[in-house]
């Protein structure tokens, strides 16, 4: 059954901390927005926070007690739930007059709503039993923002009980994911991030909150985020085959995004998004099809229709006209806002010391960094607290960080059970391996300062809800981490709700007088620049022909997306002058890296090879 959110636009996960609360702040302006759910002991610490703020009893759920993590998160989303209702019943009961709650909800939407319509034309009407029924009208079309959850999927270690069993489904995504699907919420989602995991998916088929009900709609949904349609198509089938339903793609920039970034092997988000377009309705049909054998393999009933497929993207969006081109050109169902609303504090938690920083950020403060003990390329801020707490633990020869949380604990390389590469542990044990193998000292300190770049997450990306709520922090440990995409650079001023809104919808400009790339265009410069920090870091005089046939794809992967930005410019689909201008320089820079990289650097490798 589809029902039409009253937002175009969604908040997507940032952090832990920075939305672990957002849906309090926004839902009830219909906003829907995303908390991580993979840090429990910071759900537990919120819970106990918003316990105090509504006057609710709060029982702590204790790390002795059997199933806390996913308990604790049950809890939490119950309240979240419970707070979320009074507010909507409160926003529904006020006044429409200036100032108040319901009419911060109108005045919200996008003019083109027609429930902000109906709204602009109750306030003209002279009229008072018009306006009243007008006003009821609205009072009853008054709905919540979704409250959604995200599990990144490569976080799911697995735990053990004392006696140092692996204890069954109770890996760290596995309990989420219970503590989620046992939750009051009800039109929901769940969005998976990072890639297929069997473990996980498998894991859905436990709960009938993902199954349709008899009217074809869902409980509970999955959305799954992915940078191409390929990763679509088969974690599509993969779950259609157990018999649940992927109700959204999620599709977001593999680089112009913030946390950290998949990088696509030279994919652009623009030929991505009409390969989607294009294919969306056969994939539909596609994965209905293995849905229905599925379901009836299983004895379940099959939906009288196909259920609904939305696709939604996000990914250095920053303008009202980028936001109605993805919608118009691409069928777009919704666009994620992420990076702006760090500086919107009514809707996101950012600790008052990392909010300058952000409003000063520039391109150079925002680095695709190593520093992810995960292995995988990650934006971040510099001149936060943490990169100040790591640079003085390793002034101080004490570099690492104490593993408390110990959810990115993956690493085996020296002992039997695994540890993080951000820790204390694994660093003191890494250098001194590192030291005892390599004599060459350039490359002992390389090797080294690669070690020593890796940062703790699990605290760092907390962290900011405690300094803003002033709680106590974990064993003091008080270092803030804060991963914005390049975007932040272009938003410059902490800002309101209704005025992010209204930038989003074109009735305000933030970005007014600043000379800034289209959305396209900054994403191939972070491809080649990219690119070009890969060729020069890879010894090329040791490439073999799967490395060589790796570039030639890159760079024409790049040149085609080049060539179908052209094609959109000269068909009027982008009417921007700077754009085509900025486009052949970036085409010019590609071909230059391409002559100089691959041709004269290595010619006598290539002379030989079909090469361009």
């Amino acid at each position: 059954m589809k029902i039409k959110p009253p937002h175009s636009f969604h908040i997507p996960v940032m952090g832990l901390a920075y939305t672990i609360d957002t849906p309090i702040k926004v839902a009830r302006y219909g906003i829907a927005s995303v908390m991580s759910i993979g840090e429990d002991r910071l759900v537990e610490m919120m819970r106990n926070h918003y316990c105090k703020v509504y006057h609710k009893q709060y029982i702590p759920i204790t790390k002795h007690e059997p199933d806390y993590r996913a308990r604790r998160i049950t809890a939490y989303l119950d309240l979240v739930n419970t707070i979320v209702k009074v507010q909507m019943q409160t926003l529904k009961n006020s006044e429409f007059a200036e100032g108040s709650e319901i009419t911060k909800y109108f005045r919200m939407l996008a003019a083109e709503n027609p429930l902000k319509q109906i709204y602009n034309h109750m306030l003209e009407t002279a009229s008072a039993e018009e306006k009243r029924n007008m006003q009821e009208t609205l009072r009853l079309s008054i709905d919540a923002g979704s409250i959604d959850v995200n599990i990144m999927t490569k976080t799911d270690r697995n735990n053990y009980d004392e006696s140092g069993e692996v204890i069954k489904d109770g890996s760290d995504a596995v309990a989420a994911l219970r503590g989620f699907a046992n939750s009051q919420l009800k039109n929901t989602s769940i969005i998976f991030s990072a890639g297929l995991n069997p473990r996980l998916f498998s894991y859905l088929e436990n709960f009938s909150c993902f199954q349709p009900d008899e009217n074809g709609s869902f409980e509970k949904k999955i959305i799954i985020k992915v940078s191409d349609f390929r990763s679509a198509s088969i974690q599509g089938k993969y779950l259609a085959k157990k018999g649940i339903w992927v109700s959204e793609f999620r599709i977001e920039s593999g680089l112009n995004c913030g946390g950290h970034a998949f990088a696509t092997d030279g994919y652009l988000m623009g030929p991505i998004l009409q390969e989607f377009h294009g294919n969306r309705e056969q994939l539909h049909k596609e994965l209905f099809g293995i849905y229905k054998n599925a379901l009836t393999g299983k004895g379940m009933t099959i939906p009288a229709q196909m259920p609904e497929l939305r696709l939604s993207v996000q990914g250095g969006i920053g303008t009202s006209e980028e936001d109605r081109f993805l919608k118009n050109k691409y069928g777009m169902d919704s666009t994620g806002w992420g990076t702006p609303f760090l500086l919107v504090p009514e809707a996101t938690t950012v600790d008052d010391e990392t909010l300058k920083l952000l409003t000063a950020a520039t391109k150079k403060e925002v680095v695709l960094s190593h520093n992810s003990p995960l292995g995988v390329r990650y934006y971040y801020l510099k001149g936060t607290t943490a990169e100040k707490e790591k640079e003085q633990r390793i002034l101080n020869k004490k570099p690492g960080s104490p593993c408390t949380e110990k959810h990115l604990a993956f690493n085996t390389e020296f002992t039997e059970k695994p540890i993080c590469t951000a820790s204390t542990t694994y660093q003191k044990l890494k250098i001194n391996d590192l030291r005892s193998k390599i004599q060459d000292l350039v490359k002992l300190k390389a090797q080294i300062d690669a070690v020593l770049t890796k940062e703790c997450l699990c605290i760092g990306l907390s962290n900011a809800a405690s300094a803003k709520y002033q709680i106590h922090f974990l064993k003091n440990l008080k270092a803030v981490t804060i991963c914005p995409g390049p975007n932040i650079a272009n938003f410059s001023k902490v800002v309101s709700l209704e005025t992010m809104a209204g930038h989003i919808y074109g009735s305000e400009n933030l970005l007014e007088g600043r000379m800034r790339p289209h959305m396209f265009v900054e994403e191939l410069q972070l491809y080649i620049d990219y690119l070009k920090e890969t060729l020069e870091n890879d010894p090329l005089k040791y490439l073999d022909n799967k490395k060589i046939n790796f570039y030639k794809s890159f760079f024409f992967n790049l040149q085609s997306g080049i060539s179908y930005y052209r094609d959109l410019y000269y068909s009027l689909a982008i009417c921007d002058d700077n754009f085509i201008d900025m486009l052949n320089q970036k085409a010019a820079t590609l071909n230059s890296m391409q002559n100089h990289y691959l041709h004269y650097a290595v010619q006598d490798i290539f002379q030989y090879a079909d090469v361009f």
